[in-house]
């Protein structure tokens, strides 16, 4: 995990908008699922590592 401010902040908005992309993007089958799913794992990493203190 990075330590910095800026390096988390950064490593943050990369998880959130990327899984938001992957969200809006799924297709409604199966690979879809998997893709929403990936994209919501990383959207709560995103936000998670955004309000965790540094260590």
């Amino acid at each position: 995990m990075p330590r910095s401010r800026t390096a988390r902040r950064i490593t943050s908005g990369a998880c959130v908008v990327s899984g938001g992309v992957l969200i809006f993007l799924a297709p409604e089958m199966w690979l879809g699922v998997v893709l929403l799913v990936i994209g919501l794992v990383l959207e709560v990493a995103g936000i998670a590592l955004e309000r965790r203190p540094p260590a």
